[in-house]
């Protein structure tokens, strides 16, 4: 791995607008939640196109290797419903998160707005926020539907988000669990910290390239600790 900008923050004062992610950034790839997703987009993809486990997983992740999303394959090959998609993919189990106590804390110390900023649904991200206890502390979630089903990376999602919601990117931080979902954020100004793990389930699909973090301004493995040191 290249060397990696410092995973400690200076004062962070002049950030006016937070970006989140939402899965594997505002709680761990570790957790049991994400894996339920992934399964469900699993079973979708067998049941709509008649394939075996193992085919309709291979499809998955070509689909998001090639299109950004595992939606946006679908929608663009196959014709999918995106609504009926994120319907499906998430009825799942949020009860395996509990409330997050120190995150909901440095939230509420974090100086400025704070957006979610997600390829998943607003609902979905709304259960989420509710389950660690940290809903309130977040002005608006801006998910694929408000950035027209057009996913991170691709840069569309990220000027409707500046321009619904009034954003400077030279006075916003943005935060991610996938490095180069942070590229377009870097382009327009945004400062960006990468929540990096070694174990991440998207990780080799498509790969997590370290080679350049050139668009990363900072690296931590621990969110929580990372904004107590900024604050």
């Amino acid at each position: 791995m290249s060397s990696a900008p410092s995973p400690l923050a200076p004062p962070l004062g002049s950030v006016q607008t937070w970006v989140f992610d939402l899965d594997n950034t505002l709680y761990p790839a570790s957790s049991s939640l994400f894996p339920q997703i992934d399964q469900r987009m699993r079973r979708f993809i067998a049941e709509l196109l008649d394939l075996d486990d193992q085919d309709a997983y291979t499809l998955q992740k070509r689909y998001y290797r090639e299109y950004g999303t595992t939606l946006s394959g679908l929608m663009q090959v196959n014709g999918v419903d995106p609504d009926r998609f994120l319907s499906y993919v998430h009825d799942i189990d949020h009860s395996v998160l509990v409330p997050d106590l120190r995150l909901a804390a440095v939230l509420e110390r974090l100086p400025g707005r704070k957006l979610i900023f997600t390829n998943g649904s607003e609902r979905h991200a709304e259960a989420v926020l509710e389950r660690l206890g940290i809903a309130h502390r977040f002005e608006a979630v801006f998910d694929i539907r408000a950035a027209n089903f057009i996913p991170k990376p691709q840069p569309h999602g990220y000027l409707r988000l500046i321009e619904r919601f009034g954003v400077d990117p030279k006075g916003a931080l943005m935060v991610e669990d996938i490095h180069r979902n942070l590229r377009p954020a870097a382009v327009l100004g945004m400062r960006t910290l990468w929540i990096r793990e070694d174990d991440h389930p998207d990780g080799p699909i498509p790969p997590q390239d370290v080679s350049d973090l050139s668009h990363v301004d900072y690296v931590t493995d621990d969110l929580v600790s990372w904004l107590e040191a900024s604050v």
